[in-house]
């Protein structure tokens, strides 16, 4: 069993569906409404653990209605949570999310105690986590915060998947500690300047962050799959035709698809194809986890295309 420490963002999304997306100053009626528990971390969280791996969840949660809703869900998905912190005078991040009806979605968050994941809170974790296969991080808890366990989760031999979302700039200090960079065209865009529209773009950009020396970047390209490139290989891998829902979430799933198959040792072009597997059938159902697929539909999918 893969064994993956997730550090990062813990939110309550609130979901409304609408047939367009409304311009500014516009009401628009919207069709439904539902409250689930989301944050690209507890994202990456559950995706990892429906697949079958054994989650720690780094993180802080508010005193409040949505944190004791969130640790209910934690407990009920298997994910160890005893490094999530309770933070007093703040409340649980919340993120509120418009998805029409092609399936895109619109996101604003509000960081709540995500904000107060510091240095102190992966200190503590650090017994429960030394022993993972591989970290997951994002960007969606303080900067400081993404360095300082990229430091020390070096330091400790543990590689690094580091999703750059939201978009933002980087330290330059950060690349050479991260084992794969995973972003999708608008971050890689943001990271470097260059254009990412075609697949001769996305390469030129990707081999960019190679030279600020990550290892290996990891190009999320939608439907169309993705790209892998490190020093040695470049290796486009294409997606799954699927009936879209709504994609919040699908590069989440993918990230946690990712690092379960390269932390069960697949080969790398084995572990992209399990990858765009997952992010694929997450968007076929409404909501982030409530979307997340099982280890056994995630085979199902690779079977019926003849992947291995």
């Amino acid at each position: 069993m893969p064994v993956l420490a997730v550090i990062g963002s813990l939110n309550v999304d609130l979901t409304v569906t609408t047939q367009r997306f409304h311009q500014p100053g516009e009401t628009i009626t919207g069709s439904t409404f539902c409250t689930y528990p989301g944050g690209k971390g507890g994202n990456q969280a559950v995706a990892a653990a429906r697949l079958g791996a054994c989650v720690h969840m780094v993180s802080a949660l508010g005193e409040d209605d949505n944190g004791a809703f969130y640790q209910r869900t934690l407990q009920a998905e298997g994910i160890h949570a005893q490094t999530v912190m309770e933070k007093g005078g703040v409340p649980t991040g919340v993120a509120l999310i418009q998805v029409d009806n092609q399936g895109e979605n619109r996101i604003v968050v509000v960081p709540g105690a995500n904000a107060q994941v510091d240095s102190t809170c992966v200190g503590n974790a650090l017994p429960h986590i030394s022993h993972a296969d591989m970290a997951l991080l994002q960007l969606e808890i303080p900067m400081d915060t993404v360095l300082y366990a990229a430091q020390t989760l070096h330091r400790q031999g543990i590689p690094m998947m580091l999703d750059p979302a939201p978009a933002q700039p980087l330290p330059d200090s950060l690349y050479p500690l991260l084992s794969y960079i995973t972003p999708n065209r608008s971050e890689l865009h943001l990271l470097t300047g260059l254009p990412t529209d075609s697949l001769d773009q996305v390469k030129k950009a990707a081999g960019q962050l190679l030279r600020r020396g990550a290892r290996a970047v990891v190009a999320k390209l939608g439907a169309a799959g993705c790209l892998y490139m490190d020093e040695q290989r470049c290796l486009p891998v294409p997606g799954f035709s699927v009936q879209v829902v709504d994609t919040t979430a699908a590069g989440d799933s993918f990230n946690a698809g990712l690092a379960y198959a390269l932390a069960e040792g697949q080969p790398m072009e084995q572990a992209l194809r399990f990858a765009n597997a997952v992010g694929a059938l997450s968007t076929t159902k409404a909501g982030a986890q409530a979307a997340m697929p099982t280890l056994a539909q995630v085979q199902a999918l690779l079977t019926s295309t003849g992947s291995p």
